[in-house]
């Protein structure tokens, strides 16, 4: 059997009529929708042993001014903490990031840290620096994947970093999910954006998910549960197993925020998985981190003006969700098999729950 089974083209929500809420996306619905926001993926796939890669979200911001060390503030939610984020504690500390964020699998993350960490010192202006936090995320896809034999190399982060790029992002089982698994089916990345008026002003909100999670896939508060969607098609294994049950988001937006700002802003982010049926259990390590790529000089948003980005953010990390998801292609792996989510099921499901 192949490594992967691809069940026909795949499709975004918005391809196949599923729209969430009223505000409109940017020009490729995806977090780089946010000028200045790369995103680049390695992809690796080794017969029905191998399934993983990284997913690097690159902020063109810190690499601007090789004199000074620049860092863009952030702020971190962590949902429930069983996961093994790398630079948490400084960047919740300092509220700021000072180097690009890497997303990989979970026994990988500490080798993507010290790649990152050769990416950043190699750049002009670093050469006297003994001292870098490097973010790195990460979820167990060690279902799908040998996640005990570390295959991520050095190399394929720097790949990852070298490649990202603006404009559109490849979703579904591609960079850091290319082995995951969520809501009873494959999982995988997601991306979407929104824009808002703030103050006068049209702000970008854009998401970038890697899910991992349990739970029951909603969508648009229909349940879409896998063993009615798939009958007579057992699954492997619960999408819960030991190996861990995750999910990591990144928001980015142009507004300008300080990192308590935009820590209330990724706490929408992790509130927003329950739209899609999250089961935030025991062994979930689900993070959302918020940066911001405005001026620093620009007046910060005040908190009651924030409510059109929780709105834009909440929208944008659901319909990411549900993009992770749906782009997911059926792949078979070292310890079972994870399935594509039946879209013509699933909008029949849609249909007769919601008849017009």
């Amino acid at each position: 059997m192949s490594s992967a089974e691809v069940g026909g083209p795949t499709r975004t929500p918005r391809e196949l009529g599923i729209v969430v809420g009223d505000l409109p996306t940017g020009r490729w619905n995806a977090l780089t929708d946010v000028q200045g926001v790369r995103v680049g993926h390695t992809t690796l796939h080794d017969g029905t042993r191998v399934h993983t890669g990284v997913t690097a979200v690159v902020p063109d911001q810190l690499g601007r001014d090789a004199g000074r060390r620049p860092a863009l503030p952030c702020g971190l939610c962590v949902g429930n903490g069983f996961g093994k984020l790398v630079g948490a504690t400084q960047l919740a500390e300092l509220g700021a990031i000072e180097t690009p964020i890497v997303l990989t699998a979970t026994l990988s993350a500490f080798r993507a840290a010290d790649a990152l960490v050769t990416h950043v010192l190699a750049r002009p202006g670093y050469e006297a620096v003994r001292t870098l936090n490097p973010v790195v995320g990460e979820t167990n896809d060690g279902f799908l994947s040998d996640v005990r034999a570390r295959p991520v190399t050095e190399a394929h982060v720097l790949t990852a970093l070298e490649a990202a790029a603006s404009g559109p992002v490849e979703q579904g089982s591609v960079g850091a999910g290319t082995g995951t698994s969520a809501l009873g089916f494959k999982g995988g990345i997601g991306t979407s954006s929104r824009v808002v008026e703030v103050a006068g002003v049209a702000r970008t909100v854009g998401a970038l998910v890697q899910s991992n999670f349990s739970g029951t896939l909603t969508v648009r508060g229909v349940p879409m549960p896998a063993d009615e969607l798939r009958p007579g098609v057992p699954e492997a294994a619960p999408v819960e197993t030991d190996d861990g049950n995750s999910c990591m988001i990144v928001v980015a937006t142009d507004a300008p925020l300080d990192a308590r700002r935009l820590e209330r802003v990724a706490r929408r982010a992790v509130f927003a998985m329950g739209r899609v049926g999250a089961g935030y259990t025991h062994g979930s390590g689900d993070y959302a981190l918020a940066f911001t790529t405005a001026d620093p000089g620009a007046g910060l948003v005040e908190d009651a003006g924030l409510d059109p980005l929780f709105a834009a953010t909440m929208d944008a990390v659901e319909e990411a969700l549900l993009a992770s998801v749906l782009t997911a292609t059926t792949t078979v792996g070292h310890r079972g098999t994870r399935h594509a989510v039946p879209t013509g099921v699933l909008l029949d499901r849609l249909r007769s729950a919601r008849p017009r």
